[in-house]
């Protein structure tokens, strides 16, 4: 069973920072694509960064801009989302996503495999 555990939400001020967690279990296939997305009420889910797991070439989104970094550890099954610089339409709800099959790394639904999601609120 593949299970994919977001942690890292909270509450915070513009400016501020967060570091989101996803913990993997169960993926069998050797290199796929762990990636972040968000969904804030009322939008689509945008694509926020994708890594593959073998590899430390990332991919961003737009709402990345360069403030957001993805990295991994392998070894503890994990995919970080440092977000810098927040800023209140950041506010969302943040998914991670895991085994891609094919298509755009940073569109939905080429994910088979999703977390339950950790909620980012940025005050202004």
């Amino acid at each position: 069973e593949v299970q994919l555990v977001e942690s890292g939400g909270g509450s915070v001020q513009a400016g501020g920072s967060l570091r989101l967690s996803c913990v993997y279990s169960g993926l069998t296939s050797g290199d796929t694509a762990l990636a972040w997305f968000r969904q804030a009420p009322g939008k689509e889910r945008e694509g926020v960064a994708a890594i593959y797991s073998r590899s430390d070439s990332p991919s961003y989104g737009d709402a990345a801009a360069g403030r957001f970094t993805i990295s991994q550890d392998n070894a503890k099954k994990t995919v970080y989302l440092q977000m810098n610089r927040l800023q209140p339409e950041d506010s969302a709800m943040y998914y991670c996503a895991a085994d891609f099959r094919g298509g755009s790394l940073l569109v939905p639904g080429g994910y088979q495999y999703w977390g339950q999601g950790t909620q980012v609120t940025v005050s202004s």
